[in-house]
């Protein structure tokens, strides 16, 4: 197709046979790329798998090269002594990079939990694993699955706790991650719960400097933080439901003009 289409562009411009030779040089140097790509595409396949690490080991490597060639031997310790440093020192800055660890090592964990025993195609392609990105419960990673699969596969029981255990989470969620495209699945995997943690309390600091020390409190909780099992269990007592009263019938009422029984005063 790209040889015909090229072929009919270039007799435009030239002799229709020059034209034609044009074009079937450029479909065959189409057809080799393709074929290149899909010959090569188990290597390419893993190199993408890999290609955060492959891309963090290059940068090291020549980025001491490029430190030791441009600098003497104390500032490149120095330096080095900073880049390692401060991320151990600093807690935020070594939890960011943990979490970023943890998607690293997810997206291995999936790929083989999908090569071990979750499903493959009839051909036996695996699923593609997206980026990760964390989250704060774990981490987030996507997924696109191939034809023959489906996200029943992965919601089938017991799948989901076997992917919990292969990623050393506490639980793991799959959904779609696109209403377009149903092959786009997410992954949210749970490795701690944010909420259940102590959370202090911002009010104290918004009281004013001459508020008394005996000032009335809210009843069963803290004054800096919060926490829900210090909150006391207090027993809530349901009234009890009084039946509705009867109206008597009206006596005077002559029940012998009505044979039916009908007394109007139920209704008033």
């Amino acid at each position: 197709m790209v040889g015909l289409l090229a072929g009919t562009v270039a007799s435009e411009y030239m002799h229709p046979i020059l034209g034609f030779i044009v074009g079937a040089l450029i479909g065959a140097v189409c057809a080799c790329v393709v074929f290149v790509l899909v010959v090569a595409w188990p290597v390419l396949r893993v190199f993408w798998h890999w290609l955060p690490e492959i891309l963090l080991g290059l940068g090291l490597v020549y980025g001491w090269q490029a430190l030791m060639r441009s600098t003497n031997l104390l500032v490149a310790v120095l330096v080095l002594a900073v880049l390692v440093g401060v991320p151990a020192a600093v807690r935020p800055v070594r939890r960011r990079i943990v979490a970023w660890s943890w998607c690293l090592i997810v997206r291995h964990r999936l790929r083989m939990c999908f090569a071990a025993f979750v499903a493959t195609n009839r051909n036996g392609v695996l699923p593609l694993i997206l980026p990760a990105r964390p989250t704060p419960a774990g981490e987030r990673v996507w997924i696109w699955l191939r034809p023959g699969l489906s996200l029943k596969d992965l919601e089938a029981e017991g799948q989901v706790q076997k992917l919990a255990v292969a990623c050393w989470a506490n639980e793991v969620r799959v959904m779609r991650a696109s209403r377009r495209y149903a092959a786009l699945i997410r992954v949210d995997i749970t490795r701690r719960e944010p909420l259940a943690d102590t959370i202090v309390s911002p009010l104290p600091g918004f009281l004013p400097a001459d508020a008394p020390v005996n000032a009335p409190t809210s009843p069963g909780m803290p004054p800096v933080g919060l926490d829900l099992p210090d909150v006391p269990d207090e027993p809530v007592t349901v009234p009890d439901d009084n039946p509705r009263q009867r109206k008597p019938r009206n006596p005077t009422h002559n029940t012998a003009a009505d044979p039916s029984g009908f007394d109007p005063s139920d209704y008033a």
